[in-house]
């Protein structure tokens, strides 16, 4: 036990960098709880989407949205949110999967949708910058 204070101590900065690197990962992991969603990947929302009848709610401004959209995706402004839950309603049981532009923004939509007492949702890592970027298709309808 004594070699590892002294490899610590001989070896602060990459100790601390491990020490660093372990507290973020695991305040990573306990944010999406906490906060009440988890991430997803596009390939893995692609899945919900096939495999489990996931819903898309694109949270992006009107414009963002008639540019490219995923197929299906419902579209609620963020800033709306609150005052559209109710067209959600049909959707409680199946997972929700909220999308942004970069995947910063769809965690206030999250948020909220937790709140509400939804329980499955995801937001989309990267948001539709990723979801392009993995030449997935969109929609301008």
């Amino acid at each position: 036990m004594s070699d590892f204070f002294g490899f610590m101590l001989d070896h602060w900065i990459l100790s601390s960098a491990f020490v660093a690197l372990t507290i973020a990962l695991i305040m990573t992991e306990f944010k999406g709880r906490l906060l009440g969603f988890k991430e997803v990947k596009p390939a893995d929302a692609v899945r919900l989407i096939n495999q489990e009848e996931a819903v898309v709610i694109d949270v992006r401004d009107e414009n963002d949205y008639k540019h490219g959209h995923i197929i299906n995706a419902l579209h609620i402004p963020v800033g709306r949110m609150e005052a559209r839950l109710g067209e959600l309603e049909p959707f409680r049981d199946r997972p929700i999967i909220v999308a942004c532009r970069t995947g910063q923004t769809s965690a206030r939509a999250g948020v909220a949708l937790n709140k509400q007492g939804f329980k499955t949702i995801y937001k989309l890592a990267g948001g539709m910058m990723a979801w392009q970027s993995a030449n997935l298709p969109v929609t301008k309808r």
